[in-house]
């Protein structure tokens, strides 16, 4: 709560994208690897925690198969991956749920269940009761304690961002530390651990179709529901179905489409996303984040340290600078000109965003001037595919203008500029006007107005 008052909450804007898909990546390998047992419904003994150690006990016990495990797990995966297909008002999950949990029930199938891995769910509501206080335990206990709150931000707000990507969304960085807050100093009251957002659940609902807070409201009733009365039933449910479930929870949160574009980057944007993903798999998951930061801010500095020059005004200068003047040019009512002045790296790019925020009240074209952007990295990368796709879907074309040597490289290696298109990557703002003026007579069937507008 502190830190959500304090405003350290948007702190989480300075993960650049490398690290936040690096962490994604290996959550979903490690959710992936948690579940293959029950999958297969292998027979092993304890499962170590370090992933190496997990996966040579997994590979030793593939001879104990047990099939019918395995059958139920594949016909839930099938569910799940094709129901969808056909209708998306009823989430395949849910149906695969209930028929494999009636069908372990009705003809008692000899697989693994929560009822008897975990003798069932403890049924009824939780005792209210307060902890005694201990002022002696304060200061021992302060260091674990922030420890863990630090923990529990970054993984919530890891958890926000990884939901906005998903959805298109925008969440308030400090008003999910604040609730988080609060309900961690509600949870003791009931016998109950620190909480955090979850990235699985979280990616689970968006996937299902979430799109406000009331999907979380409806997610707690329900498990009001299920302690309260069908906890009896749900010692029933399969764990190889359970497995499916989060095999494809796995899938959807991973953003595999994204190492793609991030292997097309710089090999420092390579470097940042692989520490950040090896960790996460191989050590531990604040560690990840840390190294990947530090590398990050390291890379921030070469980057800004680059865009620094030193060069005689020649000529030559000064009429190459000739197209990319302003002050001499009309500009259509149709045109809305953004420039970017200084380095487009994490930490800034969401001022883009909140440029363009109101987008019914932008003209057809937006003309996006680079003349002054020193530099960018896969954040605003991102930032500018995101808000390509957000023009796109109104039915307005997103042009680039003037790129320096740095931001033009960097757009020219990724896939992004072949998806915006490279007549709409023009070399100066005098090129672009044109090329604005055919986007929009291609449009409206009309030759353009000529009406001065100017907007940075």
């Amino acid at each position: 709560m502190l830190m959500a008052v304090t405003g350290l909450g948007t702190a989480v804007k300075y993960i650049p994208r490398p690290v936040t898909i690096g962490f994604t990546n290996g959550i979903a390998i490690l959710i992936a690897s948690t579940q293959l047992k029950d999958f297969l419904g292998l027979e092993t003994g304890a499962i170590p925690s370090e992933f190496i150690l997990r996966m040579r006990v997994l590979l030793n016990s593939l001879n104990s198969v047990h099939w019918p495990a395995l059958l139920i797990a594949i016909s839930s995966l099938l569910i799940i991956l094709i129901l969808p297909r056909f209708t998306k008002r009823v989430p395949g999950t849910i149906v695969a749920l209930v028929l494999a949990t009636l069908a372990v029930a009705v003809f008692r199938l000899p697989v693994e269940t929560i009822g008897s891995k975990f003798g069932g769910i403890p049924t009824g509501l939780p005792h209210f009761s307060l902890p005694q206080f201990r002022p002696d335990l304060i200061v021992p206990l302060l260091p674990a304690a922030v420890t863990v709150a630090m923990l529990a931000a970054i993984e919530s707000l890891l958890s926000a961002v990884v939901a906005d990507s998903m959805s298109g969304d925008r969440h308030n960085s400090n008003m999910e530390l604040l609730a988080q807050g609060v309900a961690n100093l509600a949870v003791p009251l009931v016998g109950g651990i620190p909480a955090t957002g979850a990235i699985a659940r979280t990616a689970t609902n968006i996937r299902s179709g979430a799109r406000t807070p009331v999907s979380g409201m409806v997610h707690a009733l329900t498990l009001v529901v299920i302690l309260a009365v069908a906890a009896p039933l749900a010692r029933f449910i399969p764990l190889a179905t359970l497995a499916a479930i989060l095999f494809v929870v796995a899938y959807n949160m991973s953003e595999w489409r994204e190492v793609r574009t991030i292997l097309k980057l710089s090999k420092a944007d390579i470097i940042v996303w692989v520490m950040t993903f090896g960790l996460t798999v191989l050590a531990d998951l604040t560690v990840a984040v840390e190294i990947g930061m530090l590398f990050a801010a390291l890379l921030y500095i070469y980057r800004v340290s680059q865009t620094t020059t030193v060069a005689p005004v020649t000529e030559e200068y000064i009429e190459d600078g000739r197209p990319h003047v302003l002050q001499d040019k009309l500009l259509p009512p149709y045109v809305l000109v953004l420039r970017i002045h200084g380095p487009f790296l994490f930490g800034a790019t969401e001022k883009l965003s909140e440029a363009t925020v109101d987008m019914e009240s932008l003209p057809t074209v937006v003309i996006l001037r680079l003349r002054n952007m020193t530099a960018i990295d896969a954040t605003g990368l991102h930032e500018l595919e995101k808000l390509a796709d957000r023009l796109r879907s109104t039915g307005r074309t997103l042009l680039l203008c003037g790129a320096r040597s740095q931001p033009e490289q960097f757009l020219r290696q990724s896939p992004f500029l072949r998806y915006l298109g490279e007549q709409n990557m023009l070399p100066h703002v005098e090129a672009a006007l044109s090329r604005a003026r055919e986007v929009y007579e291609g449009r409206a069937g009309a030759p353009p107005v000529s009406k001065v507008i100017y907007q940075t």
